[in-house]
């Protein structure tokens, strides 16, 4: 019998992660406030809110029913609801198709620049999906499709491009990309035996980690860059500075013949490393202490 419970959907698409791309999204909106000195537009965010929902959502339920063989046959993965029949495959269609509907209708009610822009945002995230068949470098991808909230939700508000929020942008690519790395790396031994890239695979575990540990100093060095170029302040350089804790405390507790602890990096950690960047670095635009 099946069963059309809503926190199935949520389960399938793991809602709970859309934390790791939304607080940049915000950082993306009042950014585009401050550099135009906009008044803050309530609507204007939350459709943004919306479409990072709707876009989250198209994504997973894509890859979910794309990888749904490969599911069944990962022993970490096959109690996933595809492969359990807790929502058929059909289903899990319908729900990405409503999804992209409603994700690009919603950019429709922001501003033109966005719905024009919004086919390609969503070939992005689901093109992910088909990256692991034919490419070592699918996390990049995944990075890319993430690192495009904080420019989503400036030309939300703005109408225009500008090189702050690429700068972001490209700092989450980065971030994303490394944690994905460390993901992965519960899936080395079979990747490699069902011939699925990924840098674990290309690598090796400890090569992977160290290509992790250069992808996040990357990332680190482009908030950094984003932070002297804003004109930030105090407060920024205090979340920076956490978020870069937070990142080398996730490598320490991942090691290549420890694994055991990949969910608490993978989840806390980087759950935990922005919000705290978001909430100072916003902060820092309406109440800017001088560092010295």
């Amino acid at each position: 019998m099946q069963n059309y419970k809503i926190i199935n959907y949520f389960k399938l698409v793991k809602f709970s992660h859309t934390i790791f791309a939304m607080p940049f999204a915000f950082i993306g909106f009042f950014l585009a406030i401050k550099f135009f000195n906009l008044n803050f537009n309530y609507k204007i965010l939350l459709f943004i809110i919306i479409d990072m929902i709707f876009a989250r959502n198209a994504a997973m339920a894509f890859n979910r029913y794309i990888d749904k063989n490969i599911d069944k046959k990962n022993p970490r993965t096959a109690n996933r609801e595809i492969p359990k029949g807790i929502i058929t495959s059909k289903n899990a269609m319908a729900f990405v198709i409503i999804n992209v509907i409603l994700f690009i209708v919603t950019t429709y009610f922001i501003n033109s620049l966005t719905f024009y822009l919004s086919p390609i945002a969503i070939f992005t995230i689901l093109f992910y999906s088909y990256t692991k068949r034919f490419t070592w470098f699918s996390h990049i991808i995944l990075g890319i499709g993430l690192g495009l909230a904080p420019i989503g939700a400036f030309l939300s508000v703005s109408g225009y491009f500008n090189i702050l929020p690429v700068i972001l942008s490209l700092a989450v690519v980065f971030w994303v990309s490394g944690f994905d790395i460390i993901y992965s790396l519960q899936d080395y031994e079979f990747d490699k035996a069902n011939n699925l890239k990924s840098i674990p695979v290309f690598l090796g575990k400890k090569g992977a980690l160290n290509l992790s540990v250069f992808f996040h100093l990357i990332s680190i060095s482009l908030i950094f860059i984003f932070g002297v170029l804003s004109g930030l302040h105090l407060l920024f350089w205090i979340g920076a500075f956490i978020f870069f804790l937070i990142i080398v405390y996730q490598h320490l507790l991942v090691k290549p013949n420890d694994l055991s602890k990949i969910n608490i990096a993978f989840f806390t950690t980087n759950g935990i490393a922005s919000v705290i960047l978001s909430i100072f670095t916003i902060a820092d635009f309406y109440w800017q202490f001088n560092l010295i």
